[in-house]
């Protein structure tokens, strides 16, 4: 996570915003640990931002134009930096799945985004944005898909799901988008030696995350983080301790899941049951 994301301050606006906040903080003669202890941040938080790798915080760049007396400039270069082709309380989190090394993540009622069809997105999406345009649901989808491409490749993360049960049986749309849904999650557990997924069987009971989606990420060089997502909103939580917390809650998760294998064969049967449904409708 240390390597710039981009060198070139001309060639979009977030690389832009990193090169006029080093501008403007080298004019103030501060360094990056005196602007983060002013801003009441860390040196590398700072460093993050003027190289590129994170999104401007709008509530940062506010106390930055105070610090350096900029005025509103990086404020204005920030609404303009957060545009994103996904939901503005994701982005940060998207940016950050592109970095991670390893990608732990629970889902309490549905297949996570990474792992997702493009008819079962679709239907997801339509169904959280009932009154939104054709155009807007097609473009949220095709980002959704776009970001399931960081799977492959030689720098692809370790992707470690885990499901609830639930995602197998309730039924998003029709039969045979449950099915190619279920199927596709078996074809990409059987080509894909990065990706391991674990179901959450009802027999296990209560367990910490039935009522959010939790990614965690994990990085080279840099601290782990979390993201939880209810609907609607999404939080990215830094705090160490929360961290670990959240981390631990996982591990019991993953102990009480079925293992890989025998979560890999209730998926395969319950593939089967939505083909008969299928047939029979």
């Amino acid at each position: 996570m240390t390597q710039p994301r981009n060198t070139d301050p001309y060639s979009d606006a977030r690389a832009f915003y990193g090169s006029e906040l080093r501008r403007l903080r080298e004019e103030a003669g501060l360094t990056q640990d005196q602007l983060g202890e002013r801003a009441f941040c860390s040196g590398s938080y700072v460093a993050h931002f003027e190289s590129g790798m994170r999104r401007p915080q709008l509530e940062l760049s506010t106390t930055f134009d105070e610090v350096l007396g900029s005025g509103m400039h990086l404020q204005r270069l920030c609404r303009l930096a957060r545009n994103a082709k996904v939901a503005d309380y994701f982005a940060d989190a998207a940016e950050l799945e592109r970095q991670a090394r390893t990608i732990s993540e629970c889902s309490p009622m549905f297949v996570p985004g990474l792992l997702q069809t493009e008819a079962y997105a679709r239907t997801l999406t339509r169904a959280s944005r009932r009154f939104a345009c054709q155009q807007e649901v097609e473009q949220l989808v095709s980002a959704r898909l776009e970001r399931a491409q960081l799977l492959d490749g030689p720098t692809a993360p370790v992707d470690w799901t885990i499901i609830h049960e639930s995602a197998l049986r309730v039924t998003v749309g029709a039969a045979a988008i449950m099915r190619e849904q279920l199927a596709y999650l078996v074809e990409t557990v059987q080509s894909r030696p990065n990706v391991v997924l674990q179901v959450l069987p009802f027999a296990a009971g209560p367990h910490p995350f039935m009522n959010t989606m939790v990614s965690l990420m994990e990085f080279s060089d840099a601290p782990p983080v979390v993201y939880t997502e209810s609907a609607y909103s999404g939080q990215l939580i830094e705090d160490p301790a929360l961290v670990a917390q959240f981390q631990s809650s996982y591990d019991l998760a993953r102990a009480t899941a079925l293992s890989p294998e025998a979560s890999l064969s209730l998926i395969e049967s319950a593939a089967k049951e939505w083909a008969t449904h299928e047939h029979h409708n």
